[in-house]
């Protein structure tokens, strides 16, 4: 049993898992679509999808999964094709859940304008409107160590969505899951990725390889204003 812990702890081999954003979605309603089926790609989300290929064409990319949501599996086809790999699909990557998935949501008007659906905002550091912050971590966490351990030695992409990433980032970057949503990192068909040596993640990188076709208020987070990095080393989800 021993020398199996010493082998572990000799592991000393160099994974990176880079979580991407999906591209812009057509959605001419405004609608917050959430986990529904059928909200593809714009012709920009396809054009932003494209430039994350290119961005990741000298890359050693051996493995290419993705939520089984159209606009996250349209965003992987570039780069897995780019590669010569298939799309794996893996159901942890999906969007959070959320109370108001298909309903417009905005101040005065939409969702919030109606008091029966007050309840559902009652607690923001849950939150009590969708999936908790813990359940997309366990989640998360899982789907970035199956990545890992798929391109070991190698690299892997795993398409998902906004909240998910951030969430998961957020963990490993020891900071509080609940959240300004304006101040996220994480702009459409951006990388999060994680370097692993071993099992264990040393570093966590952002890039935004399609940020010039990003329409300003689209461009999620305050990922051009200077961010406190965390003092700890990132932790292992």
């Amino acid at each position: 049993m021993s020398g199996t812990h010493d082998a572990v702890r000799r592991d000393k081999t160099v994974t990176v898992v880079h979580l991407m954003r999906h591209g812009e979605v057509e959605n001419p309603e405004g609608i917050l679509y959430g986990r529904l089926p059928g909200y593809h790609l714009s012709e920009l989300g396809r054009r932003m999808a494209d430039r994350v290929a290119d961005a990741l064409d000298g890359n050693d990319i051996a493995h290419v999964v993705a939520s089984p949501l159209e606009r996250a599996q349209e965003s992987a086809q570039p780069v897995a094709k780019a590669h010569g790999v298939d799309v794996a699909t893996d159901e942890r990557l999906i969007e959070a859940g959320n109370f108001f998935q298909g309903k417009t949501f905005g101040v005065g008007d939409g969702a919030l304008r109606r008091p029966g659906n007050w309840r559902h905002l009652r607690n923001p550091f849950k939150p009590s409107w969708g999936e908790p912050y813990v359940e997309q971590v366990v989640r998360m966490s899982a789907a970035l160590d199956a990545a890992k351990d798929a391109a070991r030695g190698r690299e892997a992409v795993c398409v998902s969505h906004q909240l998910p990433i951030w969430t998961v980032r957020s963990f490993v970057e020891r900071r509080r899951l609940w959240h300004d949503p304006r101040s996220r990192e994480c702009t459409l068909a951006s990388l999060t990725s994680f370097t692993y040596v071993g099992d264990t993640i040393v570093s966590v990188s952002y890039a935004e390889p399609a940020l010039d076709l990003v329409p300003p208020h689209l461009r999620a987070g305050s990922a051009r204003q200077p961010k406190p990095r965390p003092s700890r080393p990132p932790r292992k989800p």
